[in-house]
């Protein structure tokens, strides 16, 4: 007999599965998606996931041969993890909290990640701040059997360039793909709204979507306040639009919450912007689209077009979006530095199996398996989650990975423009002032707000308390502090990562 022991996700393609597999498809939901994933072990064993689209991960227990199983999808949109107690069982989870309520877990901090995490502000790899326990990584599968653990995995991104098609071609196959997919992004009886900023990413994926409508946030400042954007898009596709107005109070009242349902640091600033938009969204709705995924993929961020200057040097420095302190400072401020933690080594593997690639390629790709699972994917999973609240992402799916894979590098980025076939394609449905606007990102104001007396009170707290005693250096970190304080505002990143840590240290170990 097979048990289903941990499940979290949302199978797209169901309908085809339920009919391949022979199932019934007019089962409610979560007993469906169980039934698909036992009859897809059965039949399909290792490689059931290839023939899955969705956002999944899960455990189950196959009695006749007393073997544990467990999968994350291809991207890693949901969490796994696992951990080896001292008597050699195995424990694991979609959810740390999982398994630190399980016997024979031990909890202890895991002290070398905070190197990693000064450089790149969330965790990249397999390991976590927890000693011990594991994150199962993006297109793994796991099997536990008669006391050995095996880890294979099953899908990597692979890129093949195509140079036969044009850019309109491209933009074809893009705008078809995403409106096959999206009839299966939910199912009838479901009502979902759609998160909204100013961009074209979460702009497109509402004008193929049929939600009426739109949540956004916003701030007083209008340097910083994408809302209006929003809201005129909105209007443009006949949808309604909800403002979310976050206050600098509300900000970092909301800090301890999110590093305590992350379950790990994150030094992202938009997760606190994001966990209050989706409290605001779950009075209204359970369902909610979201836009993640098209940047990676696609091309959409603006360093991306200094790829051909970086060329071949990308494996001495690039390991992803992020990369804010240099091992020089963090030797200079840590209590404790270990010479052979280094952040470059984590993507080692991945320029190995790029060699010969064009720079963007590898830089996606770094990203793809790296930052967006770390930060984007855990950002939108467990603040959901907490909110209850299931976010789907249309973009992130394997046919339009399949896409961007095929898909030659200068119809992404060119000199003038980012992402240049997705918004060709956005441009089928949107306005061209919509899906040609110039990339933003989620604006947090907290460069600003976290300089001013009035808020930033804890701030100043944590960075001469006992606990930042224990990792670091005071004088250090309150040197990093006063220059942000008086002036050089690019020193926020640094500070808003040591703070977010300290924050969390205190939650899970004070």
């Amino acid at each position: 007999m097979i048990k289903i022991e941990e499940y979290r996700g949302h199978i797209r393609n169901w309908r085809a599965l339920c009919g391949e597999l022979a199932l019934d498809d007019a089962l409610p939901r979560e007993e469906r998606e169980k039934q698909i994933i036992w009859s897809a072990y059965q039949k399909w064993g290792k490689d059931m996931a290839n023939h899955m689209h969705g956002m999944f991960a899960f455990a189950l227990y196959d009695d006749s041969e007393d073997k544990v199983f467990c999968l994350r999808d291809q991207f890693g949109t949901k969490p796994f993890y696992y951990y080896l107690t001292q008597d050699n069982r195995l424990l694991y989870g979609t959810t740390i909290q999982r398994i630190m309520e399980q016997e024979g877990f031990i909890k202890e901090l895991n002290p070398k990640m905070l190197q990693l995490y000064l450089s790149l502000t969330y965790v990249a790899g397999e390991d976590t701040f927890f000693k011990g326990v594991k994150k199962l990584m993006p297109g793994c599968c796991l099997e536990w059997q008669n006391g050995v653990l095996h880890i294979e995995r099953y899908w990597e991104p692979e890129f093949h360039p195509d140079n036969s098609k044009t850019l309109e071609d491209w933009a074809d196959e893009i705008h078809t793909t995403l409106k096959n997919i999206f009839p299966e992004v939910k199912e009838e009886g479901e009502v979902a709204e759609s998160f909204l900023s100013g961009g074209v990413d979460s702009s497109y994926v509402l004008a193929m979507s049929d939600a009426q409508m739109t949540d956004s946030c916003g701030y007083d400042d209008e340097r910083f306040d994408e809302s209006g954007l929003a809201k005129q898009t909105a209007d443009i596709l006949g949808r309604k639009n909800a403002r979310c107005r976050i206050t600098p109070e509300q900000f970092f009242a909301e800090v301890p919450y999110v590093m305590k349902h992350m379950e790990q640091p994150l030094g992202d600033a938009s997760a606190i912007v994001f966990s209050i938009a989706c409290k605001e969204t779950a009075k209204h709705t359970k369902l909610c689209y979201s836009g993640e995924g098209s940047d990676e993929f696609f091309g959409g961020y603006n360093m991306y077009r200094n790829a051909k200057r970086y060329g071949d040097n990308l494996k001495n420095f690039y390991v992803g979006n992020t990369n804010i302190m240099k091992e020089e400072e963090k030797k200079e401020i840590l209590q404790e530095y270990d010479e052979t933690v280094l952040p470059i080594h984590l993507v080692k593997e991945i320029y190995e199996k790029t060699e010969g690639l064009d720079p963007l390629t590898k830089m996606s790709d770094v990203d793809i398996q790296i930052w967006l699972e770390g930060d984007i994917y855990l950002n939108v999973d467990k603040m959901s989650k907490a909110a209850g609240l299931e976010i789907r992402m249309p973009l992130t799916d394997t046919r339009m990975f399949d896409i961007a894979s095929r898909m030659p590098s200068e119809y992404k980025v060119n000199e003038e423009q980012n992402k240049v076939a997705f918004r060709t394609a956005a441009a089928k449905v949107l306005p061209e002032k919509i899906a040609f606007r110039k990339k933003l990102g989620f604006i947090v104001p907290i460069r600003i707000w976290m300089a001013d007396e009035r808020y930033n009170q804890d701030v100043r707290e944590k960075f001469n308390s006992d606990t930042a005693a224990k990792f670091f250096r005071l004088d250090k970190i309150n040197a990093i502090w006063n220059d942000y304080v008086g002036g050089n505002s690019d020193n926020w990143r640094k500070v808003w990562t040591i703070y977010t840590f300290l924050v969390w240290y205190e939650e899970y170990f004070k």
